[in-house]
């Protein structure tokens, strides 16, 4: 059995008056982040560690943040066009393990619908989806509340 391993990372800046989306969970709060789609921050990192793990390009390259077809789309839809990707090179997911990097709001409380709406797009259990979050200790661009960050490691295995 063959297995690829794929990294993914992508930030988004925050800002008043936007909604703020985070593994297919819409999350109040006050600062929403700023994006051609609708800048859900965790989702792209896992497009990208999945296009990645097959050296299939990145998300821009499929994505593109010039085209209007793209404007405001669910970033769900773009993971499952990536899990398709991946399931035509005769691969399927394995697991996620990804990591948001924010000062506010707090994930906790959000992580199981994060899974619950992770998990069946890319064809795993939600136990198979591990979705972390920590501060910047109020250094940076983070600590600041000016944007956010997510990585994220996918395991693939050829079915």
């Amino acid at each position: 059995m063959s297995f690829r391993i794929g990294t993914g990372i992508d930030f988004h800046q925050l800002a008043e008056g936007s909604a703020l989306w985070i593994g297919g969970v819409h999350i109040p709060h006050h600062k929403g982040a700023v994006g051609h789609s609708d800048a859900d921050v965790l989702l792209h990192a896992i497009c990208d560690a999945l296009l990645g793990a097959l050296a299939l390009g990145d998300i821009g390259e499929h994505f593109p943040n010039t085209d209007p077809a793209y404007k405001g789309i669910d970033s769900k839809i773009l993971l499952s066009k990536c899990v398709e990707m991946i399931h035509a090179k005769g691969y399927r997911v394995v697991n996620v393990d990804a990591t948001l990097c924010l000062e506010a709001p707090k994930i906790r409380p959000y992580v199981k619908s994060m899974q619950a709406a992770i998990a069946p797009l890319m064809a795993i259990a939600p136990d198979a989806v591990s979705v972390k979050a920590t501060t910047t200790e109020k250094m940076g661009f983070a600590g600041r509340e000016e944007g956010l960050m997510a990585t994220a490691t996918v395991l693939l295995q050829q079915s």
